[in-house]
């Protein structure tokens, strides 16, 4: 199993930056690194995800050309770099590792979520 902790959140303006760091712990490689997002009485939605390798990476239309994400595996740490922010950007943001099954665009394909860490996006 894998613990992950997130840290890195807070209150920015719009159009400010932010970024995120994911560490893990633990049996820490897994196919994929993630990070989802959840908003108050919203579903958990994908945001962002990396292979292991760093090789590859997918993003959800909405933050694509304005969030990063990235890999130090040295660190066993994940970053999302977040710019440009919107406030409907706002939400929590959550860490993940796996998938354990189907796609990793679903939250349901994951078992291993850290804490989250909460995002403010003000205008």
């Amino acid at each position: 199993q894998v613990q992950l902790v997130e840290s890195g959140g807070g209150l920015v303006w719009a159009g400010g930056s932010l970024r995120l760091s994911c560490a893990a712990s633990g049996r820490t490689f897994t196919t994929y690194r993630g990070w989802f997002r959840q908003a108050p009485g919203k579903e958990r939605e994908f945001v962002a995800a990396i292979t292991w390798s760093g090789s590859a990476t997918y993003y959800a239309d909405s933050v694509k050309d304005r969030f990063t994400i990235s890999t130090d595996n040295a660190k066993n740490t994940v970053y999302l770099q977040m710019n440009s922010l919107k406030p409907e950007d706002t939400a929590v943001y959550y860490c993940t590792a796996g998938p354990a099954r189907g796609s990793i665009w679903y939250a349901s394909s994951y078992d291993c979520w850290g804490q989250g860490t909460q995002v403010t996006v003000s205008s």
